[in-house]
Order: structure tokens, then C-alpha cells, then sequence
């Protein structure tokens, strides 16, 4: 028996030796070897990562005005699994965050640990939320939801462009400076308590968000109001279907004013036909008609065919292939001077005068002038147009061409064409935005194309002369004029494709005038195109008004002082 005892005693000291052996070797591996881990996970549990939202940089104008820019907002988020009541909580927030309480109830109650109440709710709201009983706001966070405000609403519109719903442009210069705007978001990492409620004096591990920079732009707002306000009474005359805009600075190409209508407010893009969202200034294509005879007479003066007291005799018609080209009416024939085949807009003299330049000759300056190429302006969507090579040329399409019909351009390569007349020759790739801010302060001034020639200053100087004479008497232009000021400028009226038929017939016209002033020491080009679906009127009497008015203003604002140097006398027939 004694023997059978101790054998028992032995083998129940020997159980718990291995037991005591077996905890504190499980002590040593949780405390030694998991330690961390536990204790990183005990940590864990009972801390909440925040995202923190960089404010995304405004944009400006050339002035300084802001037309777009974020204010700090807050998206309302719960954990389901912290909140007691979803009923009560959902009865104090429905009146706050204008969302019915069944919805609120419904998001409270659901399985898992994250959903969104309410977004771009504002920080008064939400401090009001804060104030409530612990009861009823157990499980609610707050997230950084900025929103975006543009407060010169249309104007403009479609040059700043718009954010979607995640903040990230989607148009204009908020999509092509998205990086720069957009600034980069931090994280706010903290513990909370058991209702999910930081803890003041807990763990805060916060990496700040860098705010975006700011962009500005080489457009003045007040002059962008008038272009925009006078383009929406063109369209609301009942003709007009569409309509478009733009100023530059003849020296610098700079966009002074860009504008279209229809338009749209940014703030409210979401309630606009999507196929208004773009900028039809540099994106839709139209044939421009007589306003493109500038080129073809740039070049025929640059390659010595002719100068602008030059006589030709005139038709009015002139065979082209298999059609039949005719000035604005036929007549017998007229002795022009090739300022008055400019300032008359005659087609068949344009013509006469191409054919002794040569189509592939004539290609060339129209690439030079910008035709058929992006400008590289800073804004998406931009078209290159239609100009086919001229050694596709029909002779019918050889003939159109210098006359406008038959090539493809925007408002924008349009006013480039006259920037480069008015600049003596010179092109300068047209740019929109002058500066970036980054968020440190730093200032980078937009990057400057080098400017190109194109014809030479002495042929410049004899367009600018011979296009002088359009709004002068005589000319198709008188409404282009601008009270005291010396104006130069030319009109163009190209039939519109009617979409019915694939054909011209029936399908109204395009109707342009672009131009520039004063014409002893030019500032300003403007230019302006008018789609009209169902009428016929002329780009001198429908779009040169438009010019006029815009011009007028340009000039005033700009502090243009007329030189009083009288008008030349033009000779535009001889008998």
C-alpha cells in the first residue's frame, strides 16, 4: 500500500510539473513571442482610422476674382454595432440631415460597421449633431467631405468645367489641372471609447492632408459676363441654335474672355444635357466661309501674286470641276482690286487668286495659319478641325476651300488666324491659364509657346489695311464698327450641312465675323460664329453686331485709347 502511495504521489507530481511547464511556456510564447501582437491587436480594437480630405485649390481669374473653390463640409457615417437605439438615433438626426427617418433607420440597423448617412453636410449641422445626448449619436462619425462652389455660376462655366460626386474634375481646367487642384489627403488615426467617441487624451496618430493650389486664369470675369450675356440674347432670338466666343490678347495669345451658349452653372452640371458638358469654342467644328479668305489672300500677296491695289477682272461665276462657283449674286464682270475682292467678299476673285498660289502652296499656309491642328490650349476636348491634304483636292473641293466651305475650323483656331494678321505675322499658340499656386506658396507661371511667323510683317500690314475696308463704306461689315475706334475684321456666311439630308439644302448657314482693333495698333481679336439652322441671314448682319458689342467692351475696359489717326481711303473697283 505504501508503495502504491508514493507511485501516485510521484505521478501526480510529475502531472503537475508538465502542467506547470506546459502554462508557463504558454506565458513565455504570449507574453514573449505574441506579446506584440496581441498587444498591437488589443490596440487595434480600440482605435478608428479617419480619412482627412485635402480642400481642393480655387481657380481664378486674371484678377484675382475666384471662380471656383471648397469649403469645408462633412460626411455623417455610422457604425451600426455601436449604436443602441437605431430608432431614437434615427428620430433626432431626420430633421438635421433633411433624410426621412425610415431611410435613417433602415442604414442603422443593416450588418456590418460602416455606412453613410449624409454627404456635403455642413459643419454647423454637424457641430449640432455633436451637441446631442450620448445616446443619440453613439456610433456617429465624421469624415471630410468638402463642397465645391462657383460662385460666377455660367460665366465661365465651361472653361472652369465641374467635379464629379468623389470631388475629381471631370471638365475644363478642373479636369486638366486635377493634380495640381486636388491637393493630397491625410488620415486621422485615434482611439475611441466603447461608443466609438475619441478619446481626448488617447492615442492620436494624424498625417495632415496637403490642400490643393490654386490655378489662374488668363480670363477677365467681367469681360466673360459680357460675352456671355451677349451670346445668350443670340440665341434667344429664335434663329440662333448655337453660339461662340473668344477674345485673345494679340500680343500674348491669351484668352481674354471664352464663352458659348448654350452654357451651363458647374454648381448644377448634373442637371444639364450631357451633350451641352463641353466647350464648343474649341471642340465643335463648322465651315467658316469668307472669314478664311484672309489666308488665301496672305498668300497670294506673301508669294508675290498680287498686292492689295491689284486689278482683277471678275466674273461672277467661275467653273470648278463638275459645279459652278458664284459670288453672293452673279454679275458681268468687275474690275476689283484685290481690296475689293476682300472688302466686297467676292468668291470667284478668292479663287482667281488661289489657283495662282496652287493648292499645295495654299495647304501649307493654312497649317501655318493653325488649320487642321490642335493650338495645345489647356483645356480637354479640343478639336484639330477637317482640312483634307491638297493632294486629295477635286477641283470643286480646291475651289471651297478658299472660300471656307470644304475645311473644318473652331472659334478658336478662327481667332488664332486672326491673332497671327494682327500680331504682324507672328503666331502666338493661344493659352488660358497664367499661373499655378502650390500649396506651399510657390508660383509657377504657365509656360509660354515661342511664337511662329507665318507671313511676313509688310503682308500682314497690307491685310490688316485691306481688312480694314470691310467695315468701311462699301464693305459687308458697317455693323462691325465700333464708335471711335479704327476696326478690322471680315465676315463669313457658310452653308450648314443639313442633317435630314446629308446636303446643304435646307440646312441654314454659319455665320461669323472675326476681327481685330484698333487697326493702327491692335489689342484685341474677337471672334464670333452663329449657327442658325433656319435662316439666312449674313455673318455682317447677324454676328458683326455681336463683334461690335464685345469689342466695344473689350477696348473700354482695357483702357484703349483711339490714336485719331482718320480711316485710309480704300479703292475697291475701277471701272
Amino acid at each position: 500500500m505504501k508503495v502504491q502511495r508514493e507511485r501516485r504521489n510521484r505521478l501526480g507530481l510529475a502531472f503537475m510539473i508538465t502542467l506547470l511547464v506546459i502554462v508557463v511556456g504558454r506565458l513565455v510564447v504570449l507574453q514573449g513571442v505574441d506579446g506584440a501582437a496581441y498587444a498591437q491587436a488589443a490596440e487595434d480594437s480600440r482605435m478608428r482610422t479617419f480619412p482627412i480630405t485635402a480642400i481642393r485649390g480655387e481657380i481664378t481669374d486674371r484678377g484675382g476674382k475666384v471662380l471656383a473653390y471648397s469649403v469645408h463640409a462633412e460626411r455623417v457615417v455610422a457604425d451600426p454595432t455601436v449604436v443602441t437605439d437605431p430608432a431614437r438615433t434615427a428620430l433626432a438626426l431626420t430633421t438635421l440631415l433633411d433624410v426621412p427617418a425610415s431611410a435613417l433607420t433602415e442604414k442603422l440597423s443593416r450588418v456590418g460597421r460602416y455606412v453613410v448617412l449624409a454627404d456635403k453636410v455642413s459643419t454647423d449641422v454637424t457641430d449640432r449633431i455633436k451637441a446631442l445626448p450620448a445616446a443619440s449619436r453613439a456610433g456617429l462619425y465624421y469624415e471630410e467631405d468638402p463642397v465645391r462652389l462657383y460662385p460666377a455660376g455660367a460665366v465661365a462655366g465651361q472653361v472652369v468645367g465641374f467635379v464629379g460626386k468623389d470631388g475629381d474634375g471631370l471638365a475644363g481646367v478642373e479636369q486638366t489641372f486635377q493634380d495640381q487642384l486636388a491637393g493630397t489627403d491625410g488620415r486621422k488615426r485615434v482611439e475611441v471609447d466603447g461608443s466609438g467617441n475619441p478619446i481626448p487624451s488617447g492615442i492620436d496618430d494624424t498625417t495632415p492632408a496637403t490642400d490643393g493650389g490654386k490655378v489662374a486664369l488668363t480670363v477677365d470675369e467681367d469681360l466673360q459676363y459680357v460675352v456671355q450675356q451677349r451670346l445668350d440674347a443670340a440665341c434667344a432670338d429664335g434663329a440662333t441654335s448655337t453660339a461662340s466666343a473668344v477674345v485673345l490678347d494679340v500680343h500674348t495669345g491669351e484668352v481674354a474672355a471664352m464663352a458659348s451658349c448654350p452654357g451651363y452653372d458647374p454648381a448644377h452640371y448634373n442637371q444639364t444635357d450631357p451633350n451641352l458638358l463641353g466647350n464648343a469654342a474649341i471642340s465643335d467644328v463648322y465651315e467658316p466661309g469668307s472669314v478664311m479668305k484672309a489666308v488665301t489672300l496672305s498668300a497670294a500677296i506673301e508669294e508675290g501674286k498680287a498686292q492689295p491695289d491689284t486689278v482683277l477682272q471678275v466674273p461672277g461665276h467661275i467653273q470648278a470641276g463638275d459645279a459652278v462657283v458664284t459670288d453672293a449674286h452673279d454679275h458681268p464682270p468687275i474690275g476689283f482690286t484685290v481690296t475689293g475682292i476682300l472688302a466686297k467678299s467676292s468668291n470667284v476673285g478668292a479663287i482667281m487668286l488661289a489657283r495662282e498660289v496652287g493648292d499645295q502652296k495654299l495647304e501649307q499656309y493654312l497649317r501655318a495659319f493653325g488649320i487642321g491642328s490642335t493650338t495645345g490650349i489647356e483645356l480637354p476636348g479640343e478639336s484639330a478641325g477637317i482640312l483634307q491634304g491638297s493632294a486629295d483636292w477635286t477641283q470643286s473641293r480646291a475651289a471651297n476651300v478658299p472660300i471656307g466651305q470644304g475645311v473644318s475650323v473652331t472659334t478658336l483656331q478662327m481667332a488664332s488666324v486672326y491673332q497671327t494678321l494682327a500680331n504682324g505675322g507672328v503666331r502666338v499658340p493661344p493659352r488660358i491659364v497664367s499661373s499655378v499656386t502650390a500649396a506651399d506658396g510657390t508660383v509657377t507661371p504657365a509656360a509660354r509657346p515661342q511664337g511662329t511667323r507665318v507671313v511676313s510683317t509688310a503682308t500682314a500690314d497690307k491685310l490688316t489695311y485691306m481688312l480694314e475696308a470691310v467695315v468701311g463704306k462699301g464693305g459687308t461689315a458697317p455693323l462691325g464698327e465700333v464708335d471711335g475706334f479704327r476696326v478690322v475684321g471680315k465676315t463669313g456666311t457658310a452653308q450648314r450641312a443639313n442633317p435630314d439630308c446629308g446636303c446643304y439644302t435646307g440646312g441654314g448657314f454659319f455665320t461669323t465675323f472675326v476681327g481685330y482693333a484698333p487697326a493702327d495698333d491692335p489689342q484685341y481679336v474677337v471672334a464670333v460664329d452663329l449657327e442658325r439652322p433656319t435662316s439666312s441671314a449674313e455673318g455682317g448682319q447677324v454676328a458683326a453686331p455681336v463683334f461690335s458689342d464685345v469689342m466695344r467692351y473689350a477696348l473700354t475696359a482695357g483702357g484703349v485709347v483711339p490714336s485719331g489717326a482718320p480711316r485710309p481711303d480704300f479703292t475697291l473697283t475701277v471701272p
